[in-house]
């Protein structure tokens, strides 16, 4: 990811690496020789287009350094296959997983791009098979590409759909493994995490994180500390681009993402939780 793709009108994200990632972060660059709580996510953990984002939010409460290495339209594929990352994950006192979307990762139907994960590579030949009437060249975003094929046939959309969540599952479970249990996982999203059909809810392919269900969370509840909900109430929601910082190319962009107001509803969730297992572990 280069410099100016991450950089918007008024606000410097200081992008930095860590190690030998090839991902670039937010800033400013933080130390690793001292405790610290990482957060690692998307778009939303980044904080594109806010000054103050979830990490900083929370890491002016608890008085403990928080790494943000929320990655900018990145999904479990980003981190699970950076060694880097897993291992500074591995190493912090507690770790925040943001509940990534599963149609961002590479599977048996498609790949995506290793560290921009909504970008769409290229289609299998089972893909192909199942959709002999797609011309997948045509594609070059995951997200536009699933909205093609759901709108060509829904019956052969749900074998998709199926595929996401398994190869999800089972990702998560392998970064959970190499983070360890010190972990909180993150539901931070306009939809609630519930197992309605994800074609019944309002956003349908458009919502985020697309295709997981309540099911599949209570899957992963094994490895970690706990689970934290932090959807946003409709004050927040009603905020807007309030405070945000963009040019007027960015606007609609900016309109899509969440709140300062959803940030701070969801710091005011996580600070409890991490307080409390910091304390513990004091």
């Amino acid at each position: 990811m280069k410099h100016d793709e991450i950089d918007s009108a008024g606000l410097h994200y200081a992008p930095c690496r860590y190690g030998l990632s090839r991902i670039f972060f937010r800033g400013p660059k933080r130390r690793l020789d001292t405790p610290y709580v990482a957060f690692v996510g998307g778009t939303e953990t980044f904080g594109k287009f806010i000054d103050r984002p979830l990490a900083a939010l929370v890491e002016r409460e608890i008085g403990q350094t928080c790494v943000n290495l929320g990655c900018v339209n990145g999904g479990v594929d980003a981190f699970v296959n950076d060694p880097t990352i897993m291992a500074t994950c591995h190493d912090a006192k507690v770790t925040v997983v943001q509940v990534m979307g599963a149609n961002y990762l590479s599977n048996r139907f498609y790949s995506v791009h290793p560290r921009r994960n909504d970008r769409f590579l290229r289609a299998s030949t089972v893909m192909q098979a199942i959709f002999s009437d797609v011309d997948f060249a045509d594609f070059t975003f995951t997200r536009h590409m699933l909205t093609s094929l759901y709108a060509r046939s829904p019956e052969r959309f749900d074998i998709v759909v199926s595929e996401l969540r398994e190869a999800w599952v089972a990702r998560m479970r392998n970064m959970l493994n190499q983070i360890g249990p010190r972990t909180i996982l993150l539901w931070f999203s306009k939809e609630p995490l519930s197992d309605v059909p994800w074609d019944s809810r309002p956003g349908k392919l458009s919502a985020d994180p697309l295709f997981i269900t309540a099911s599949m969370i209570d899957q992963l509840r094994p490895q970690v500390l706990s689970v934290v909900e932090a959807q946003p109430s409709p004050v927040a929601l009603s905020m807007g681009t309030k405070g945000m910082y963009f040019s007027p190319a960015q606007a609609k962009a900016a309109s899509e993402m969440l709140s300062i107001g959803c940030h701070q509803e969801a710091a005011a969730k996580l600070v409890p939780a991490l307080q409390q297992i910091l304390h513990k572990a004091a």
